[in-house]
C-alpha cells in the first residue's frame, strides 16, 4: 500500500526548502467563521484564495484587525480573493461590490441549492487548477469549525466527497483531515506548533479498524465506532505518527496557543 506523507508546514512562515512539502500547491478557501489568527499566513502560502459567500464579509472585515499596524484599505486591497463563489445569499452588497471592483471574479451559483459554498469551492479549484499541480493540491480550508453544528458536520462531508484531494479544515484550536484507507500515513509533527492532543475518528463507515505508532494509546488493529470506542483526547508522543485504517477515517489535531 503506497504511503501518503502529511506535515502542517503551512502553519509555518515559510515552507522549508527540501521538505515534503516544498512543492504542495496551496490553495486557500475562507468560509463565514471568525477567521484563524494565522489567516495571513495561510493566504500567503496560497496559490488560490476563494471566499464562500459571507467569508468575503470575514475578509473585509477581519483581515485589518489580524494586522492592526497596517493601515485598513491597504490590508483590505491586499487580501483581496481571486474569487468569491456561492450561492450569495450572505455576503453584503458593498462587500461585493469593493472586491469586484478590484477585480474579483464573482461566482454565483444561487442556482444550486444541492451542494454547500465549500462543496462549489472545492469543485471549482479542482476544475481550475493546472492538472500538474493537481496530484501535490492541498486545499486549507479557514473558517470550518464554530458556529452551527450543521453547518461543521456539512463541512466535515466535504472531506468524504473529495476524499482524493487533501482539504485541511482549520480554525485557532485544532485542524481536522480525512486520512483515505487507500493509503498509508506518515504525519509529522511540527510540535512547536501542533498538539499534544490528538483523535482519529471513524467517518462514514458503520466502524473503522486502526493501527498506529507514535502515540500515547496507540491502536492495533482496533475497532472504532459511534457507540463504542473513538480515540479522542489522544496524545502525540513521537515527531513521527503513522496510520493504517480498514476505512477512512478523520485526523485531527490541537493547534498550540501562541507564547
Amino acid at each position: 500500500m503506497e504511503l501518503m506523507s502529511h506535515c502542517s508546514s503551512f502553519l509555518l512562515p515559510s515552507i522549508p526548502p527540501s521538505s515534503s512539502e516544498e512543492n504542495k500547491t496551496y490553495a486557500l478557501i475562507l468560509l463565514n467563521q471568525p477567521l484563524p489568527k494565522f489567516t495571513p499566513l495561510l493566504w500567503n502560502h496560497a496559490k488560490l484564495c476563494l471566499c464562500a459567500d459571507g467569508g468575503a464579509n470575514r475578509v473585509f472585515d477581519e483581515m485589518p484587525l489580524l494586522l492592526p499596524q497596517e493601515d485598513p484599505l491597504l490590508v483590505r486591497n491586499r487580501y483581496k480573493p481571486h474569487v468569491i463563489k456561492g450561492d450569495m445569499d450572505s455576503i453584503r452588497t458593498e462587500v461585493k461590490d469593493f472586491y469586484a471592483n478590484l477585480g474579483s471574479q464573482i461566482v454565483d451559483e444561487s442556482q444550486d441549492q444541492d451542494t454547500t459554498d465549500l462543496h462549489k469551492c472545492v469543485s471549482f479549484i479542482w476544475d481550475t487548477i493546472p492538472v500538474a499541480d493537481k496530484s501535490d493540491l492541498c486545499i486549507l480550508v479557514a473558517g470550518a469549525l464554530g458556529g452551527r453544528f450543521d453547518h461543521e458536520i456539512g463541512n466535515i462531508n466535504v472531506l468524504c466527497n473529495f476524499s482524493n484531494i487533501r482539504i485541511v479544515l482549520i480554525s485557532d484550536d485544532c485542524l481536522i483531515q480525512l486520512l483515505p484507507k487507500t493509503h498509508r500515513h506518515e504525519i509529522n509533527i511540527l510540535s512547536s506548533l501542533e498538539g499534544p492532543h490528538c483523535g482519529l475518528i471513524p467517518v462514514a463507515t458503520a466502524s473503522a479498524k486502526a493501527t498506529t505508532s507514535g502515540l500515547r494509546w496507540d491502536l492495533d488493529n482496533t475497532e472504532m465506532k459511534f457507540g463504542g470506542l473513538i480515540s479522542t483526547s489522544n496524545i502525540v508522543m513521537q515527531e513521527k505518527i503513522t496510520v493504517q485504517s480498514d476505512s477512512d477515517i478523520l485526523w485531527t489535531i490541537s493547534i498550540r496557543k501562541p507564547t
